[in-house]
């Protein structure tokens, strides 16, 4: 992914306003972030645990989404696994995140969700930089294939995200 500077990001937004998207609080020093490791970014706000926020790379330009994290259930799930990335990990490092939908449907407060890495590290577990807390699981996939699997994954949650069914 290419470094993106602040106006792209917050330009990016599509699933919320833009006075809330010049408002979020974004992932710390962007000359700091490794831009070459990421096919997304992805980011949760410190200062509002429940918001978090992906910006990626498509054909059309680049999109940013404000996702809502639910609160951690207290159930007998142990472990779950990443929608996007399909690593496993323990119960509290996946959580069920929504986005609302654009148009006239996000405007009725409906919304898309899936279960995701709680710190949005998809990244990083896809390359091997950081281990899941669930159980080790042997791919057969190569580095590139899995790469390409959460990117397609991702995407096909932006684009359930634009789409306007209202």
């Amino acid at each position: 992914m290419e470094a993106l500077a602040e106006g792209v990001i917050r330009g990016s937004f599509v699933n919320c306003s833009k006075g809330e998207a010049k408002r979020l609080t974004l992932p710390g020093k962007l000359a700091d972030i490794e831009w070459s490791d990421l096919d997304f970014l992805g980011w949760r706000d410190p200062k509002a645990v429940h918001n978090a926020y992906v910006v990626l790379p498509r054909e059309d330009g680049v999109v940013g989404l404000a996702l809502q994290s639910a609160t951690q259930p207290k159930g007998r799930v142990k472990q779950s696994m990443c929608a996007f990335c399909c690593t496993v990990h323990g119960q509290a490092d996946v959580a069920l995140f929504s986005a609302r939908r654009v148009g006239a449907a996000g405007k009725l407060g409906n919304t898309v969700g899936t279960y995701i890495c709680a710190d949005l590290a998809c990244c990083q577990y896809t390359r091997g930089r950081r281990s899941a807390s669930g159980p080790k699981a042997t791919e057969s996939l190569s580095l590139d294939e899995r790469v390409e699997r959460t990117v397609a994954n991702l995407n096909r949650f932006v684009d359930e995200v634009l789409t306007d069914n209202a």
